[in-house]
C-alpha cells in the first residue's frame, strides 16, 4: 500500500519556515517619486519597473516568479524560492520549492523569502534597479526583520547569524540600528531599521503627485505561528494532479483549500483579489490585495469617510500574504497585513475586520501551539487621544487569545501570553507579544 503524502514527505531533512523580511522605501509615499517618461496613471516610481528586470534580481535571491496580480497601487508577485538545503546526518540534499512574495509600489518594495533563501543579497540590486530604472538615489527607510531561525545553521552567507547580517547591512547603511526583541533563548524577533534622517525630497528634483493619494498610515500586523495541530497542517499536503488523473493545477487547489478553511473570507471577498499557490508535495503561499478604508477604521484613525454614497470609494489598497509550512516537527505558518484596524470598534458582516477578530480567525485556521504577534506602527498615527495604539493592540491580542475559548475542532483551547513587550523607535512603535497553548 502506498505512504500518505505527508509520509513519505516527512522522511525528508528540516525546512526552515520563518521568514527574511525584507522592507525599502524610496520616498515617503507615492506621491514623492520622480516623473518618469514612462509612467501612467499610478504605475509610476518601481512600477514601471518591468518584471524581467525584478526576475534577474530575484535570481540572486534564489527566487522564481509564480504569478503576479497587478491592483490600483502595487503589485504582488507570488513567488517559488528554490534553494538546497545543506544535508545533516543521514538526510539527502535535495531541493526544496518553498513560499514568498514580493510587493512593489511607486515608492516602496517589500520582499519576504523563507527556507535558505538569500534575502539580503539581492539589496545591492535593488539599490541599483531604483537609481537606474526609477530615478530613486537614496532610501528613506529601510527594515530587516525575522523570527528565530529554527534551523540557522543550515543559513546562507549572512543569514547564517544575526551579528553577520548586521554587519553586512551596516555596509549600505550609515544611521541603522539592530534589536533583539524577546527571549534570547526562546522565540524572538529580529530587527534592523534605519531612520528618515537626512532624507530630503530636493534629491528627487521632478516630483510626481498623483491627486488622488493619501497619506495613509503605515501599519504591518504580523501573526507568526509554529507547532501546528495535525487536523490544521493536513489540508496543506497535496497529492499530484497527474497522478490522480484530474485537470487540477497548483493554482485551483490552492483556491479550493482557500475556500474550505476560511481563508478567503479573512477579509471580505468583495474588497479582496486573492491570488494562491498549491505546493507539491506539500506548501501553501497566497497574495491578497484588499480595498481599505470602511467604517472598522473610523475610531482608530483620522481618515475623512466617503460621504458621496459610493460604497467602492475607498482610502487605499492594503495587502495580505500567507505562508505555510506544514510539515510535523518544524510546522510553521506566517500572516501578515498591512491594513488598518480597529481595536475599539466589533466588525460586522461585510466589514474590514477588528484588530481582535482577524487574530481570532486566522489562529482558527492554523491552530498554533505558540504564538508571536509584531504590530508596526508609524508613531504618528500611534496616538489614538486616550491611549497609545499599540497598547490598545496589546489588549486585543490578549482578549483574542486568552478570555475566550478557540475552537480547535472540537475542542475549545486557550492561550497564556509568556511575553509583551512594547518599544519606542524613531518614527515608528511596535508592540511584541508571544503566547503558547495552556
Amino acid at each position: 500500500m502506498s505512504q500518505a503524502p505527508t509520509d513519505d514527505f516527512q522522511a525528508s531533512a528540516p525546512f526552515e519556515g520563518p521568514e527574511k523580511l525584507l522592507e525599502i522605501w524610496f520616498a515617503p509615499s507615492a506621491e514623492d517619486v520622480p516623473i518618469l517618461e514612462n509612467s501612467c496613471g499610478q504605475k509610476t516610481g518601481l512600477r514601471t519597473v518591468s518584471r524581467q528586470t525584478w526576475e534577474d534580481m530575484l535570481d540572486i535571491v534564489k527566487c522564481k516568479v509564480l504569478s503576479v496580480i497587478e491592483g490600483a497601487e502595487m503589485d504582488a508577485y507570488l513567488l517559488r524560492s528554490v534553494a538546497t538545503p545543506i544535508p545533516i546526518i543521514t538526510c539527502q540534499s535535495y531541493s526544496v520549492y518553498s513560499e514568498s512574495s514580493f510587493f512593489v509600489s511607486p515608492h516602496r518594495l517589500i520582499l519576504k523569502t523563507c527556507g535558505t533563501t538569500l534575502n539580503l543579497l539581492g539589496l545591492p540590486r535593488i539599490l541599483e534597479i531604483a537609481a537606474r530604472k526609477a530615478n530613486l538615489t537614496s532610501v528613506y527607510r529601510f527594515f530587516y526583520s525575522r523570527k528565530s531561525f529554527m534551523f540557522p545553521e543550515r543559513q546562507y552567507g549572512p543569514h547564517r547569524d544575526w551579528k553577520q547580517e548586521v554587519e553586512y547591512l551596516d555596509q549600505y547603511f550609515t544611521n541603522g540600528a539592530a534589536y533583539t526583541i524577546g527571549k534570547v533563548n526562546g522565540d524572538h524577533w529580529l530587527l534592523y531599521i534605519t531612520g528618515s534622517d537626512g532624507f530630503s525630497s530636493d534629491v528627487h528634483p521632478h516630483i510626481h503627485h498623483l491627486a488622488s493619494e493619501d497619506r495613509h498610515v503605515d501599519y504591518t500586523i504580523e501573526i507568526l505561528m509554529s507547532d501546528l495541530s495535525p487536523k490544521a497542517r493536513q489540508p496543506f499536503f497535496f497529492s499530484d494532479p497527474i497522478s490522480d488523473g484530474t485537470d487540477a493545477t497548483p493554482a485551483s487547489q490552492a483556491a479550493d483549500i482557500s475556500e474550505k478553511l476560511g481563508i478567503t473570507s479573512i477579509f471580505p471577498p468583495s474588497l479582496t483579489h486573492l491570488d494562491a499557490y498549491a505546493f507539491q508535495p506539500c506548501g501553501y503561499s497566497s497574495n491578497a490585495l484588499i480595498k481599505w478604508g470602511h467604517e472598522s477604521l473610523e475610531d482608530d484613525f483620522e481618515h475623512q469617510l466617503p460621504t458621496n454614497g459610493d460604497a467602492a470609494s475607498h482610502f487605499g489598497e492594503g495587502y495580505y500574504t500567507i505562508h505555510v509550512t506544514p510539515e510535523e516537527g518544524w510546522s510553521y505558518a506566517s500572516f501578515e497585513c498591512n491594513v488598518p484596524l480597529s481595536t475599539s470598534k466589533i466588525s460586522h458582516s461585510g466589514k474590514i475586520p477588528d484588530l481582535k477578530s482577524l487574530v481570532k480567525r486566522v489562529v482558527n485556521i492554523f491552530e498554533p501551539g505558540r504564538i508571536t504577534l509584531t504590530l508596526f506602527i508609524s508613531s504618528e498615527d500611534n496616538d489614538t487621544g486616550e491611549e497609545l495604539a499599540v497598547e490598545a493592540a496589546q489588549k486585543a491580542f490578549k482578549v483574542a487569545l486568552t478570555e475566550s475559548p478557540i475552537s480547535f475542532g472540537s475542542e475549545q483551547k486557550t492561550y497564556r501570553r509568556t511575553d509583551k513587550i512594547n518599544y519606542e523607535f524613531g518614527g515608528y512603535d511596535l508592540a511584541f507579544a508571544s503566547f503558547e497553548l495552556k
